[in-house]
């Protein structure tokens, strides 16, 4: 491992140098066991998942399930735009489908006064309506509004082609 060298100086003096030589074959393989130690043993990040609920497909789609009354619709446009509504297909319009933000207050507070104003309280339900303009954060931001608003019912979905009709007038 080490070796210790004794030379002779050349020249009058009497005196001996000595050279030390170390082997440092042994310190790399030692450097490399610990670091594959430390790789298996220690926990590595563990990725957060939100668990979604969703119901198997039926054959035959429900009919008038969620009265509008009982509900509100978040609608996730392009440029980080969302819109609302409780409206039903006939009463939609370009004036009852307003827009907020992303901020936490905003939705929560709109999730609050739908579910307060809201007849049969058990029945209250949010549905998200993604375009596909829509990102994946703007997504998880309205999921992370309705965990904090504390609502367990909650449906994704399609944007409707006569909403979609209404969100495009707004949008231009």
């Amino acid at each position: 491992m080490a070796e210790v060298i004794a030379q002779e100086k050349q020249g009058g003096s009497r005196q001996r140098k000595k050279l030390v030589k170390i082997d440092m074959t042994p310190m790399v393989d030692l450097g490399f066991l610990l670091i594959t130690f430390f790789m298996f043993t220690t926990n590595f990040t563990k990725p957060n998942v939100m668990d979604l609920g969703l119901p198997a497909k039926s054959p035959t789609p429900p009919k008038n399930v969620v009265d509008v009354r009982n509900q509100v619709t978040f609608i996730l446009g392009k440029d980080n735009r969302v819109f609302y509504h409780q409206s039903s297909k006939e009463d939609l319009n370009s004036k009852n489908l307003k827009e907020t933000n992303f901020s936490g207050i905003n939705i929560s507070k709109i999730i609050s006064e739908a579910y307060n104003n809201a007849p049969v309280k058990e029945n209250f339900t949010i549905i998200i309506e993604p375009t596909d303009e829509a990102n994946y954060k703007n997504f998880v931001d309205v999921l992370d509004n309705i965990a904090i608003s504390n609502k367990e019912r909650y449906g994704i979905t399609d944007i409707k082609p006569w909403e979609k009709k209404v969100y495009e007038e707004l949008i231009q």
